[in-house]
């Protein structure tokens, strides 16, 4: 097996980039649909993030609010971090857990997830980073998320600089244009991380 990461900001492709890396053969493990997967009714990291921040974080189906708990913790770095705390050891277990059932094959695993430089995840062969200028992330926040340029530019503001997250890049995908631009920009990714995790072997 070989455990490659991907990564990139909001509204830079991410999502995309990790679906057609699937259609060229890749496994996902994606890190936010077990994020979601964790804080599901009846999980202990649900009744830890209940117990810290209230019950006013979840809704009528006793299911959590991201939105209203996202609005606690956005611009408040301690309670960011609690709910780091309670989340990010039982993310990480579970990527272990995912990623080992392909640990007696040859299959390249692609996790994919937004904080991966910032987590300093170990044991990955290559770091792939999608990337897209900011001016292309906020209109596309503005266009596809509906919000204003001024929420679009606080959550760019509030992610790792672009700059930081290339730095530690072994591949870049850039996706400042259409749909068949990145399709061409990720064969070319792909071809590369086949070819580099060839020549390690």
């Amino acid at each position: 097996m070989h455990l490659i990461g991907l990564t990139g900001g909001i509204a830079s492709g991410k999502t995309l980039a990790a679906k057609m890396f699937a259609e060229r053969g890749a496994v996902i493990v994606d890190a936010d649909v077990i994020a979601r997967e964790i804080v599901e009714p009846g999980k202990p990291a649900l009744a830890e993030i209940l117990a810290r921040f209230g019950d006013g974080i979840v809704g009528d189906d006793g299911r959590l609010n991201r939105e209203a708990l996202g609005a606690i913790v956005f611009n408040d770095h301690e309670a960011n971090a609690d709910l780091r705390a309670i989340t990010f050891p039982r993310i990480a277990a579970t990527i272990a857990e995912r990623a080992a059932e392909h640990a007696d094959t040859d299959r390249i695993v692609v996790l994919d997830a937004a904080l991966l430089v910032e987590s300093g995840w170990p044991d990955l062969e290559l770091l792939v980073v999608v990337a897209a200028r900011p001016a292309v992330q906020v209109e596309r926040m503005t266009a596809d998320r509906g919000l204003s340029e001024s929420e679009a530019l606080a959550r760019l503001n509030n992610q790792l600089p672009l700059d930081e997250k290339l730095a530690s890049a072994d591949v870049v995908i850039w996706n400042d244009g259409t749909l068949a631009e990145l399709a061409a920009a990720v064969d070319r990714a792909w071809n590369e991380v086949v070819d580099r995790l060839d020549g390690r072997s």
